[in-house]
């Protein structure tokens, strides 16, 4: 039962071959004077609500003008055959639209916001929620403010669906992660740093259950050296020569 594990926490994550910028990287250009816990921390949304949804507005409009690579793809095609289980860092949902099936997303999505009040996941069919986050024709400026929508149920703002700094992963998501690899034969580590955690962790978690623990990265990470065997390649250039090999 291979699970793949995939990231996109540096320039060499499955979503990055796509042109997507990391977190960091989409802090330079127009947004460069903000800070990280600007623009990702409940004290940022507290501070200025209206700042952090335009920015997540902005990166939501970027996913959808951006399609999936051929590592997202060469995954579908091996969901298609095999029991591949996806567990992922990234916020965008270029994994779904190639044709997979996401086990976890364990940082959150940016197309899954919900209520800052009461909690309730926003219903993307709701005009004012889907205007605000499927716009294909979004443009932003540096300094622009977009105020949130307002929950239906209780008129508190509606937040971006990503998790920030000084906040709990999703309980639910984190448990399938961890559970998917304790009981694989295979983990694959795609495109991560091995610096965030607790995602970090999962391949020590892998190796300690069993599984074979396969990094592919065009780098040396914190996490190599919990790795059986490393590729020093890009996800979509590896994935799709190793699933035509299966």
């Amino acid at each position: 039962m291979p699970r793949l594990a995939s990231c996109d926490n540096t320039r060499y994550g499955i979503s990055a071959e796509s042109g997507i910028a990391t977190f960091r990287d989409a802090q330079t250009g127009l947004w460069q004077d903000f800070g990280p816990k600007d623009l990702a921390s409940p004290e940022g949304w507290l501070a200025d609500s209206d700042l952090v949804w335009g920015w997540y507005r902005w990166r939501a409009a970027l996913v959808r003008r951006s399609e999936p690579n051929a590592g997202h793809c060469a995954v579908a095609q091996w969901q298609q055959r095999a029991q591949v289980d996806i567990a992922t860092q990234n916020v965008d949902d270029l994994h779904e639209r190639a044709g997979s099936a996401v086990l976890a997303h364990v940082h959150g999505s940016l197309f899954e916001p919900y209520c800052s009040e009461c909690g309730v996941r926003a219903e993307l069919d709701d005009p004012d929620i889907l205007d605000d986050i499927l716009d294909d024709d979004i443009l932003i400026d540096a300094d622009q403010r977009v105020p949130p929508p307002d929950c239906p149920r209780c008129g508190g703002l509606i937040r971006p669906g990503a998790v920030w700094f000084g906040e709990s992963l999703p309980e639910q998501e984190w448990e399938a992660a961890e559970n998917a690899v304790r009981a694989a034969d295979l983990v694959l580590v795609v495109g991560t740093s091995g610096v965030v955690y607790p995602f970090a962790g999962l391949p020590a978690v892998a190796r300690s259950a069993g599984a074979t623990v396969v990094e592919i990265n065009p780098v040396e990470t914190e996490v190599s050296d919990m790795a059986d065997h490393r590729w020093r390649t890009t996800a979509a250039v590896g994935l799709p020569l190793l699933v035509a090999q299966l």
